[in-house]
């Protein structure tokens, strides 16, 4: 078969990981890596050397015109993504883009129409549809196992660990990644229009900040050199790890970007607490909450529907979703009998959703009788959904979620 030619933008840990190293050994057959640009250059370098010194460029303009890729795989910092998918789809590539595929109403639409215009495809890597247990509930669903769905509740906790690092990096800073309700809820929001198959028509939400921000306490710039060390709970000395000594201690002369920002920094303006009251097209209802403070990861949801109730639901080791026992779906039927579905706990990023998101994306052929493989639109009603939270926040009213449907082709 004839391979592709792939090139990155972004060289950060997300980008190294789930994409260019896969990229450089396992996907080989399928992949020509022909390229790397991050506005870092000291990352993109590192990047590079841990993938067979791939080619490594100081302007994504002049890659794209040398290396003429037939895909681009965009893993920036989430409010240039519209720029460098734009770009690239005018170039007449494919993009493969790192989730939310943008961070608001106005740049989801302009991707959208250059999508259109150009007659190429933007993919979004939603991995938990490829997770075994999310994709187990969804074959449950369409099977009709608890008849039609009319209600769905789901409860998202980050603990002090996973879900502090957001209040450190360039996320804590709405304009950088429309908030957690942009970057972290588009996994949720897509997993739920996936299950309920319908479109997000309203919706309600509200937000604060709790714990993390300008709390009026004793506090540094960053932790490498706060005095406040020994009694800040949330201290952390990025310097003990290998990966963000080179990636991020070791590059911060190029561009100035502090991996460790205090978490209590007055520009910290995104919410730590987040409840949002959704309606569907198809009358499901969707009552959504994240926290980003709790002693334990981890996640719970209850869908009801005419037949029955599924119970599902897993607690989490760590930030890469790995599972604390087995995994268990609690199916009530309306007798009042109830069954336990097992599912096999995978190993692997994101519960084993990663390897098989890369395998359909970049050797394709894979049979999708799920509709896992997520497109643009799918995309961009996953990031619509926090984006018109946060405006339902901020003017404190009940408003429509955009109806993007004519701008697909």
């Amino acid at each position: 078969m004839t391979k592709k030619k792939y090139v990155i933008v972004g060289a950060g840990g997300r980008s190294l990981y789930m994409f260019a190293k896969p990229m450089a050994t396992e996907l080989q057959e399928y992949v020509d890596f022909k390229g790397v640009f991050d506005t870092n250059q000291t990352r993109a370098r590192l990047l590079s050397e841990e993938c067979g010194r791939v080619p490594v460029y100081n302007d994504f303009h002049h890659m794209l015109g040398e290396v003429k890729p037939d895909v681009v795989v965009v893993a920036t910092t989430d409010y240039t993504h519209h720029q460098y998918i734009i770009e690239s789809l005018e170039a007449g590539c494919d993009v493969v883009s790192e989730k939310p595929m943008t961070i608001d109403e106005e740049k989801t639409r302009a991707i959208l129409e250059a999508e259109r215009k150009s007659g190429k495809k933007v993919t979004v890597t939603f991995n938990l549809r490829f997770a075994p247990y999310f994709s187990k509930i969804k074959e449950l669903i369409m099977s009709g196992t608890i008849g039609e769905v009319h209600h769905v509740h789901l409860e998202w906790f980050l603990d002090r660990d996973h879900g502090a690092d957001y209040f450190r990096r360039w996320h804590s800073e709405m304009k950088n990644s429309g908030g957690l309700l942009v970057h972290k809820s588009t996994h949720h929001f897509d997993i739920i229009n996936w299950w309920v198959d319908s479109r997000p028509k309203q919706l309600q939400a509200f937000g604060a900040r709790q714990v993390y921000g300008d709390q009026g306490q004793p506090k540094g710039e960053r932790c490498m050199t706060c005095e406040y060390t020994a009694t800040c709970e949330f201290y952390k000395d990025i310097t003990q790890d290998p990966f963000m000594t080179k990636y991020y201690a070791e590059a911060e002369h190029e561009d100035g970007y502090w991996r460790d920002r205090c978490v209590f920094d007055e520009r910290v303006d995104i919410y730590d607490t987040m409840s949002v009251n959704l309606q569907y097209e198809n009358g499901v209802f969707l009552n959504y909450s994240l926290v980003a403070y709790s002693p334990y990861e981890g996640w719970r949801a209850t869908i009801n529907g005419s037949k029955g109730r599924l119970e599902v639901g897993n607690i989490y080791r760590d930030a890469n979703m790995s599972a604390v026992g087995v995994d268990t779906i609690k199916h009530y039927k309306l007798d009042g009998t109830s069954e336990l579905i097992e599912v096999s706990a995978q190993m692997g990023g994101h519960g084993g959703g990663d390897a098989k998101l890369r395998t359909a994306i970049f050797a394709g052929g894979v049979e999708d009788p799920l509709g896992q493989q997520a497109d643009s639109l799918a995309g961009a009603y996953s990031c619509l959904i926090g984006a018109t939270a946060n405006r339902s926040i901020a003017e404190g009213k009940l408003l429509q979620v955009p109806d993007f449907r004519l701008l697909h082709h």
